[in-house]
């Protein structure tokens, strides 16, 4: 049902920075960077700053089409807001993003997938229950780091300060036989800290394939870690 909701100010970012962004590597005197990834922290920048546009038939957006007067300041006052953001965006690159300007091609929408929820979690340190940061978390499957749905989530992920010592992986989506089947689908957390000794967690999580691969996150599909709690060599126990 809500997938039928449409917000119409995503098109228009959408079609802005990829408007501007093509013609500033075609002018190429400004030196910066508008591979997928920035554009995206771009588009992501403007939406968190303007307010949404939803419709849910084709009257509204025939409306939304019609009020051309209003659409036009609106996409001026977006467009500003786009250089604002390639400005930070590029000032503020994500470190283990891939800089290119190759899209990954994802698994087609119309074949049967086990879509993996979102696997979150909090790490806290075992004698002071303080959160903790700059320690890396890796999420694997029979042995190996799991890939992750697009370049957006990490793997492994490097916990910072400001996340207070939550974790976030979002799988790729598996490609299912057919829809409706059941299957039960093991990982293993692996952490390291300077100080601590290693933790390594298992999980189990069920998952029913669908008719097509999830396309769009939701707090909805999130599975929720037990708090993890990391120790000095010989504390295990927390004694």
């Amino acid at each position: 049902m809500y997938s039928e909701i449409h917000n119409t100010i995503e098109d228009i970012v959408f079609s802005q920075v990829s408007a501007i962004c093509d013609a500033l590597e075609k002018d190429g005197n400004i030196p910066i960077c508008t591979c997928h990834q920035c554009r995206l922290d771009t588009a992501s920048y403007v939406l968190n700053r303007v307010p949404p546009h939803y419709v849910i038939s084709n009257r509204g957006v025939a409306r939304v089409e019609h009020e051309s007067l209003e659409r036009q300041q609106k996409e001026a006052d977006i467009a500003a807001l786009i250089y604002e953001g390639i400005r930070r965006v590029n000032h503020n690159q994500r470190p283990y993003a891939n800089h290119t300007n190759k899209k990954t091609t994802p698994m087609s929408r119309d074949t049967p997938a086990f879509n993996i929820p979102t696997i979150v979690g909090r790490l806290f340190n075992g004698l002071n229950f303080e959160p903790l940061s700059g320690v890396t978390v890796e999420l694997h499957r029979e042995g190996e780091l799991v890939a992750m749905k697009d370049s957006n989530w990490q793997n492994p992920y490097h916990l910072v300060a400001n996340t207070e010592g939550t974790f976030a992986f979002w799988p790729a989506p598996l490609t299912a036989e057919a829809v409706n089947i059941r299957r039960l689908f093991e990982f293993s957390i692996k952490i390291e800290a300077p100080g601590f000794e290693s933790l390594l967690h298992f999980l189990k999580i069920p998952v029913v394939s669908e008719y097509q691969s999830v396309g769009a996150y939701s707090m909805e599909r999130t599975f929720k870690l037990p708090d993890l709690h990391m120790f000095p060599p010989g504390n295990e126990d927390g004694s």
